[in-house]
């Protein structure tokens, strides 16, 4: 028997504010020590009321907006009630029935269109470390604001699940809504992986599958799922609803507990905190500030650039910023430097944190274009181009520097090849040439480049050398 996949996902994302959803408290705990960051309000102390951070609410607006999602003029919280140690208050401050973004879709690069069924706004739990015969606690993550994107069950392959994940996690980013640091936890899959007979109208029973922090992983995990569930169906047996955790080193699957219902957790609305109230001209006030997002970068290169490698460059926001910036005739260029050298060496990452000027950029490909640098040299000024002393220099003066501008004087190239051809152990290669030996205008043409240490234009240099030795 053949089985349909479906597969929906929820997705955390924490937002990029510098304090809590509902504390004035420091949201940025990398680094620092366990519960450093913290507050009464964080405890739910007696007498310590929340207080909405309205930097999350216009992150959400935005996050939203990314979506292709509308944006709700009344949205209002609940209190999620369930007891862990990493949960002191005894309940999470979530958006259950009122929630702030309401239906849209998510499109991939392949076309497909992923339907959002809402997110909601809500402060995170925090953090359980497993031992042997012990757990320890570390509360500075409770009440990092987060929105909860949820998708419709569109999603029918492992693949899918992946290029949703990353297309997501770059919209996110893009939209300066979260760092999207996946190492350390801006960003969290929950998959809930579920198979049926082919052609039956009823979806089969859900596991899902808990903080997944990578697209491969995301993937992974679905296949595994897909296979398990595949067997056990086969088997005539049934598949259990419940919560999986995945690990990354066995490539498995394992159950953690059975999954509760909405009524499991006595939703209720929150006493605390009042509605939130937005007018349609802030929440378009909001929208406006939206910066170009992936399909507004496919539609402005998807033309010039080959598809494989815009993909790459779309998982760098910043780098995507500046190829806007630079003139068009040299997009393409840029584009090859930028995949083909920058990305290929180990400290990419680090180098795309404070990227050349626009202008040192243009300067670049045009010295390349007028033939002022070999593709070679043009490689190595541009690497120059991220050291942090070369920021502030013209780009002609750093390649000067260096002695990579080449020699495209048609008179002083002549002289360097005259030079070259009178020499005795150029004679053999000259007449072999004369002979209709093609291959050997290489040896001549590198003589000639060793001649001008590697400044004469080998093009030109090879124009030349066929002129005299017809």
């Amino acid at each position: 028997m053949k089985y349909l996949p479906t597969i929906g996902i929820e997705c955390h994302v924490q937002l990029a504010t510098k304090t809590k959803l509902f504390s004035e408290v420091d949201n940025d705990a990398r680094g620092k020590e366990p519960n450093a960051c913290v507050s009464p309000v964080d405890f739910a102390l007696p007498g310590m009321l929340p207080r909405l951070n309205g930097e999350a609410v216009r992150l959400a607006i935005l996050a939203g907006r990314a979506m292709n999602c509308e944006i709700n003029s009344e949205s209002r919280f609940d209190r999620k009630h369930y007891f862990y140690p990493d949960s002191p208050k005894g309940y999470q401050i979530t958006q259950f029935y009122h929630p702030i973004i309401d239906e849209g879709y998510v499109e991939l690069p392949s076309g497909t269109k992923i339907r959002i069924e809402h997110a909601h706004l809500e402060g995170d739990a925090g953090k359980l470390t497993h031992f042997d015969t012990y757990s320890l606690v570390d509360l500075n993550r409770v009440d990092t604001p987060l929105i909860e994107i949820v998708s419709m069950p569109d999603i029918h392959s492992a693949k899918d699940a992946h290029d949703y994940c990353k297309e997501l996690w770059r919209l996110m980013t893009f939209a300066g809504v979260s760092y999207g640091d996946l190492y350390n936890g801006n960003m969290r899959f929950d998959v809930n992986v579920s198979l049926a007979p082919e052609g039956s109208t009823e979806l089969g029973t859900r596991a899902e599958v808990k903080n997944l922090n990578s697209f491969r992983s995301v993937e992974r995990a679905v296949e595994y799922e897909i296979a398990r569930q595949s067997k056990l169906l086969d088997a005539g047996k049934k598949v259990v609803q419940e919560t999986r955790g995945w690990n990354d080193g066995t490539g498995k699957t394992t159950g953690q507990r059975s999954k509760e219902e909405a009524k499991d957790y006595r939703y209720m609305p929150e006493p605390d905190l009042p509605p939130i109230n937005l007018t349609a001209d802030f929440i378009e006030t909001e929208a406006a500030k939206l910066p170009l997002m992936p399909a507004d970068y496919r539609k402005k290169f998807g033309s010039i650039l080959k598809a494989e490698i815009l993909e790459v460059l779309l998982d760098y926001s910043e780098l995507m910023k500046k190829l806007a910036e630079i003139d068009k005739k040299y997009v393409v260029a840029i584009a090859n430097l930028f995949t083909s050298v920058l990305l290929a060496e180990e400290k990419s990452a680090e180098y795309l944190n404070d990227l050349p000027a626009t202008k040192q950029l243009n300067d670049l490909a045009e010295m390349n274009e007028k033939k002022e640098l070999s593709s070679t040299a043009t490689k190595e000024v541009f690497l120059h181009l991220f050291d942090p002393q070369m920021k502030r220099r013209d780009t002609k003066t750093i390649a000067k520097e260096l002695g990579l501008i080449q020699e495209n004087d048609l008179g002083a190239l002549e002289a360097i090849v005259d030079l070259v051809l009178a020499k005795p152990e150029t004679q053999k290669a000259q007449a072999d040439f004369k002979a209709g030996e093609e291959k050997v205008i290489g040896f001549l043409v590198g003589q000639v480049m060793k001649e001008s240490h590697g400044k004469a234009n080998p093009s030109a240099v090879q124009d030349i050398l066929r002129k005299k030795l017809k």
